[in-house]
């Protein structure tokens, strides 16, 4: 079994030798299969985030939900600490923490206990455990805030039969892959 480092790297790998219309594609049956499930249907407020690099394009499926009368927020990083700031107009956006698309506005920072948050990482196995990039910052956010439901989006290479985890791994409650 590869450690986090090397399954990162070779994660990344596969990720660089997509095709824009491949990310598309796999994007655009992701989105269906995020707005078909139930968290979805339950949620007021979607946690999401901009995608970076080859990250599943994400900015459809947050426009969806604006149009569905639903909250829309997304990190931002201050330190070493990531706030969900809400965000109507998805295009406000700005390179911020290690080059990510964030709100160019600090505030005002979303306030749902309850809302669905949409997780990012590199690797994840089909019971939610996950390996992200590296930062702590969404397993920090989680325990600070447990309550939330959480939806991992990915592409079918990143899912693996099993990972190991360690105690502070928070795992997502909902793997989608296509």
């Amino acid at each position: 079994m590869m450690n986090k480092k090397e399954l990162r790297q070779q994660i990344r790998i596969q990720k660089r030798a997509m095709t824009e219309a491949q990310i598309e594609e796999k994007s655009r049956v992701l989105g269906e299969k995020f707005r078909a499930c139930p968290q979805y249907a339950a949620a007021k407020t979607i946690y999401g985030y901009l995608p970076y690099n080859q990250e599943v394009r994400t900015v459809p499926m947050l426009r969806q939900a604006l149009l569905d009368g639903k909250q829309v927020a997304v990190p931002k990083v201050f330190g070493d600490d990531m706030k969900f700031i809400l965000l109507p107009d998805l295009d406000a956006v700005a390179k911020g923490y290690a080059g990510i698309p964030e709100p160019i506005a600090d505030g005002p920072e979303a306030d749902d206990p309850h809302a669905l948050v949409l997780m990012p990482g590199l690797v994840f196995d089909p019971r939610g455990h996950r390996i992200g990039y590296g930062g702590g910052f969404y397993d920090k956010f989680l325990s600070r805030e447990p309550k939330h439901p959480t939806v991992a989006l990915c592409y079918d290479f990143q899912v693996l039969p099993e990972l190991e985890t360690e105690e502070f791994d928070i795992p997502v409650d909902l793997v989608l892959w296509a």
